[in-house]
This record gives C-alpha cells, sequence and structure tokens, in this order.
C-alpha cells in the first residue's frame, strides 16, 4: 500500500535519502525544509506527490500548520520522520547559554513539536509510525558534544515514554541511531564553541578516536529506513544504522552493569531497612 510520509529536514543527509526512497517506490512526501527551493528538484521529478513545506521546527505553531496540511494534502499520515538537527562541538565547560539553547531548541524540542501534531491525526487514524532520527550519541557519549548528546538522551527518553502511551491507539515509536555518516553534521550544518586552550589535548584525542573514523554513506541507508517502516506489525523501538554502534553500545553498557553491580552492596545500603 502507498505510504505518506511527513520528513523534516528533507533538503540533504537523511531527509533527502529517505525521501527519495519512498518517492522511488510510489509514497507520497511531505517534505520539510527551511529552504523551500532546496526541494525543488523533488517536485520537478515526482510532480504532485511531493507537498514542499517550508518549516522552522522551533516554530511550534508551524509544526502544527506543517503538519496538518500535509495531512489534509494526502488525506492523512502514515510514517512521520523527525529528522532535521544539527551537532554543535564545545566542551562543557565552554558552551554558552545560547549555543545549548539552541541546540535543544533544534534537535530536542522541534522533534516533541512535530511529534505532538501528529499525534491527534494518527490517533483518529488509528495507526501511525513516527521515526525519531537519534545517534549513537543517544544512547552513548563521547567529548566534544556534550550538548548534542544532552539533545539526543533527552530524545530517547521522551520517545520511549511515547511508545508506551501510544501504542493501543495503534502508533509505533522507532528510534533510528546511526552511528558516522557522511553527511555535513560535522561540516557545514555544524556549530562550534570558542575553545579553551586549556582542552587542546582531550579534542586531539576525540578526533583521532577510532568511531569519528571511516563514515558510513547514508545513500545505503535507503533500504533499512524502509525495511523498519514496512515492519508494521512490529517495528522496533530502536535500531542501529552502520556498523560500529553496536560494538560501541556493547562496551558502555557491560561497563555500565560492571560498575552497577560493584557498587550494589552501597546501593542497598541506601535502601535503609
Amino acid at each position: 500500500m502507498t505510504k505518506t510520509w511527513f520528513i523534516t529536514g528533507a533538503s540533504e543527509g537523511f531527509g533527502r535519502e529517505w525521501a527519495e526512497a519512498a518517492l522511488e517506490r510510489g509514497d507520497n512526501v511531505a517534505a520539510t525544509a527551511r529552504d523551500p527551493q532546496t526541494l525543488e528538484a523533488l517536485v520537478d521529478e515526482y510532480g504532485d506527490v511531493v507537498l514542499p513545506i517550508w518549516l522552522d521546527i522551533t516554530n511550534r505553531a508551524a509544526c502544527f500548520d506543517a503538519i496538518q496540511t500535509a495531512a489534509e494534502y494526502f488525506d492523512g499520515l502514515d510514517v512521520v520522520v523527525n529528522n532535521a538537527g544539527y551537532g554543535h562541538f564545545g566542551m562543557i565547560e565552554e558552551l554558552t547559554e545560547g549555543e545549548v539553547r539552541a541546540q535543544l531548541e533544534t534537535n530536542l524540542f522541534g522533534a516533541l513539536w512535530v511529534t505532538q501534531a501528529a499525534l491527534p491525526i494518527m490517533r483518529a487514524q488509528g495507526s501511525g509510525h513516527i521515526i525519531q532520527v537519534s545517534s549513537i550519541g543517544g544512547i552513548s557519549a563521547f567529548p566534544t558534544v556534550g550538548a548534542y548528546h544532552a539533545s539526543k538522551w533527552a530524545l530517547e527518553g521522551f520517545s520511549q515514554s511515547l511508545a508506551r502511551e501510544v501504542a493501543g491507539f495503534g502508533i509505533h515509536v522507532t528510534l533510528v541511531e546511526p552511528g558516522g555518516y557522511s553527511t555535513d553534521w560535522s561540516g557545514p550544518s555544524a556549530t562550534h564553541s570558542e575553545q579553551n586552550p586549556d582542552y587542546a589535548e582531550v579534542r586531539e584525542a576525540a578526533r583521532s578516536r577510532p568511531s569519528a573514523a571511516d563514515p558510513s554513506d547514508p545513500t545505503a541507508t535507503r533500504g533499512a529506513i524502509l525495511k523498519v517502516v514496512d515492519a508494521a506489525a512490529e517495528p522496533p523501538l530502536r535500531v542501529f544504522f552502520g556498523k560500529a554502534p553496536l560494538g560501541i553500545a556493547t562496551e558502555d553498557y557491560e561497563s555500565r552493569l560492571a560498575e552497577w553491580n560493584e557498587w550494589q552492596p552501597v546501593s542497598v545500603e541506601a535502601h535503609g531497612s
């Protein structure tokens, strides 16, 4: 059956790849971007099965308007993809209030507003699938991107709660957790704090870590996202994209479990009698 997608940040990166994957197989796509001109090529190639929408996801009212426009144009919404976001680079000590607020406004609140806007429509339909683009940085953490991690860990938390809240309405939630990809996440779309020279060694170590090398090709995610979306009966709550994330997560969680177990006597002591 033909599906109707709503994708934020469809001008480039995962958003563009997944929009094209959906359109190539005959689905409908409401594609959003801050600059709708970046979506003209999609409209030229696929015609009226593409609905280009201007959207600044930090504007809650605009998110509700965009979702409503898409639902009315296509008579419903099957898949909502919260993809728009960016990475901010800076040590925790270096972060300004404005930088942190901007990171959360886009990566966290933007996804929240779009999700809230879509839920009444999906509840009325009795079906729907919300795809939250998280990251391996949504379950693990590395130096230099603390604000980004804060945004993605928060996205993971509210999305897991959401999945349990809406399951009875026939709505599914999936957190896609990519590793490193050749998008402009760490390039033109990234922002940077003013650097404190005292952190030069930490910064250099972060740049040289193995997980920062050998990025994957985002085009390879096209088939993967279609498999996730088409797993209508039981899609995953969480799924990694790329080879590296599972190893990173395994090492991280094994370390956590070992430490929790080591300190369990103290935990029990804190329980009291």
